[in-house]
């Protein structure tokens, strides 16, 4: 009968906390948008060091 009960409390007091109108944290549209930048920013510097290695390469005299 305990754990009857001790059921019953614990649904009655979780069921209470999602009711509450809590604080979610923000849209996760920012989240997104910083994401997105950053995966350009990140093409872009690969992009970069792909063509710096590149000319390098291609500057060496072969024999």
């Amino acid at each position: 009968m305990h754990l009857v009960t001790f059921l019953y409390v614990a649904t009655v007091t979780r069921l209470a906390e999602l009711r509450r109108e809590a604080e979610r944290g923000d849209s996760p549209v920012p989240t997104a948008v910083i994401i997105a930048g950053l995966v350009t920013a990140g093409i872009a510097v690969t992009i970069l060091v792909k063509a710096k290695a590149e000319d390098w390469i291609n500057g060496i005299p072969s024999k």
